[in-house]
């Protein structure tokens, strides 16, 4: 409860700061101790370690700027490996393997963000090494490794694109903190559909009880709980995502969005386009891209693209499960390669009108079907729910009714959200004419008085939502990607 009253705080001073002081060393200072002193806050050994690997990665970088060597490049590289790997894998091995030398780590706490600020280290490398101009002084470089809005959990950032920032010295636009408000006011509800969906409308009968609690699952079953899934993971990390791009707006920055509608996608290689971006553009930046020109290939690129979605998956947790669940996605991705090797090849273009809405149905179907890899507890378990799926049990279901229809309700509820923001988008873009329709006529009363309707509908809804939460005793507050 300290920290988000800290972050709180540490905004609103940077904010109204920003606003009127034009000294680029008065920002940087302000950024950079308010933003350790946030850290700070979840532990002095967690900032300890993010001040080491911020001094070693300034000394590479700097090494890469007088030479850009492999040696360099590598050595960095490996330090990075080292340390992403003590914290985050070696105290889950240490539990797995029974070697008594290594249970002195199995208590090894990871240092909040470690997975997100050392790929912007090694993303820091990489560039230099690549020949970008980058001359950021020490202090600037601390700053990019600990800007606290996106310091936990993303989305992660480049310093091509950072630098500059950090360096303008112009006040923050009234329009910037208006849209940076409205994005954290939206991040603020999504997470809290997020909690709704895995604890469910009564309490004990959401998302997480059907994986942890529920033995056996129909088919129907199944499928409501990867959906489901998808859906609670999108509206928890996508609602962090608006917050932390938000309170950087409000702030006068521009951080790399996150999501971009990845429920319309029509494929896996749009879904990976538009699914936690800053992470699956790193990807395909710093492991598939080099891997793939190792070799001209077509077999070679495609076990490129596997094993860089292998790696994003160990990203997450060095498991069977996110072993399995990167492998599934690269052989989706190479699938769909394939399709469309097969459509050049007879000069073939299917239908839109029909072939659109099936290839969309089969691409949420896939993607949610990876989701039990994602959020199983086992194999065994996974190997049981897709047991489910295959079998011809479809007649009868386990879960809920109620959580079929929460999953349904808000899965709905967003599409007429984002069909509705759409129309008034588009009809604040263009000019109202005498000509137009009364359907046309209405669109454009709202467009004009939403600021006024859409703030008491949104104290609404959050209240109930709050009502509803925060009633049960479930312990699903917590951030669910602060746990990669």
């Amino acid at each position: 409860m300290f920290q988000p009253i800290v972050y709180g705080l540490l905004f609103l001073l940077s904010a109204a700061i920003f606003t009127k002081v034009r000294s680029r060393r008065v920002r940087q200072a302000v950024l950079l101790i308010g933003s350790y002193a946030l850290y700070l806050t979840w532990g002095f050994w967690f900032a300890a370690v993010l001040l080491l690997s911020t001094v070693v990665n300034f000394l590479f970088g700097e090494w890469l700027r007088r030479k850009s060597s492999a040696a360099a490049l590598w050595a960095g590289i490996l330090f990075n490996l080292a340390l992403l790997g003590a914290f985050k894998y070696l105290p889950e091995a240490a539990i797995r393997i029974p070697l008594s030398s290594l249970q002195r780590f199995s208590h090894l706490a990871l240092p909040l963000g470690l997975s997100f600020w050392t790929f912007q280290a090694m993303s820091y490398l990489f560039d230099l090494y690549r020949g970008e101009e980058l001359d950021p002084s020490f202090f600037e470089f601390a700053l990019y490794m600990v800007f606290f809005p996106v310091t936990l959990s993303g989305p992660i950032c480049r310093m091509p694109d950072m630098l500059p920032q950090f360096r303008s010295e112009q006040p923050t636009p009234w329009s910037d903190i208006g849209r940076g408000l409205c994005r954290i006011a939206t991040g603020v509800l999504m997470m809290q559909l997020a909690k709704l969906l895995g604890q469910g409308i009564l309490g004990g009968d959401g998302i997480n009880s059907g994986f942890d609690r529920v033995t056996r699952w129909t088919g129907p079953d199944v499928w409501c709980l990867a959906f489901g899934y998808g859906l609670q993971l999108f509206f928890d990390f996508a609602g962090y995502s608006h917050i932390a791009i938000g309170g950087a707006q409000a702030m006068g920055f521009t951080v790399p969005e996150n999501f971009a509608r990845p429920f319309e996608s029509t494929t896996p290689s749009i879904f990976w386009t538009r699914w936690h971006m800053s992470l699956s553009f790193w990807i395909r930046d710093y492991v598939f891209l080099p891997l793939a020109v190792v070799r001209r290939e077509v077999w070679w690129r495609n076990l490129a693209l596997v094993i860089s979605m292998v790696l994003f998956g160990l990203w997450h947790r060095a498991s069977v499960l996110f072993l399995l669940w990167g492998f599934y996605h690269g052989v989706l991705l190479v699938l769909h390669r394939q399709v469309q090797q097969l459509e050049r090849k007879f000069d073939w273009e299917p239908p839109s009108r029909f072939w659109t809405p099936l290839s969309w149905i089969t691409t949420m179907a896939l993607i949610s079907a990876g989701w039990m890899f994602f959020r199983g507890n086992s194999v065994a378990q996974v190997r049981q729910m897709l047991a489910a799926i295959l079998s011809a049990n479809y007649g009868s279901h386990v879960l809920s009714t109620s959580l079929y229809l929460l999953v349904a309700g808000l899965a709905a509820g967003y599409g007429i959200v984002l069909l509705v923001a759409e129309a008034l988008s588009r009809c604040s873009a263009e000019s109202t004419t005498p000509e137009t329709d009364a359907r046309e006529g209405v669109v454009a009363l709202m467009a004009r008085w939403r600021w006024y309707w859409i703030p008491p509908l949104y104290v609404l809804g959050l209240t109930l939502l709050l009502a509803v939460t925060l009633t049960q005793n479930a312990s699903t507050s917590q951030f669910m990607y602060v746990n990669f």
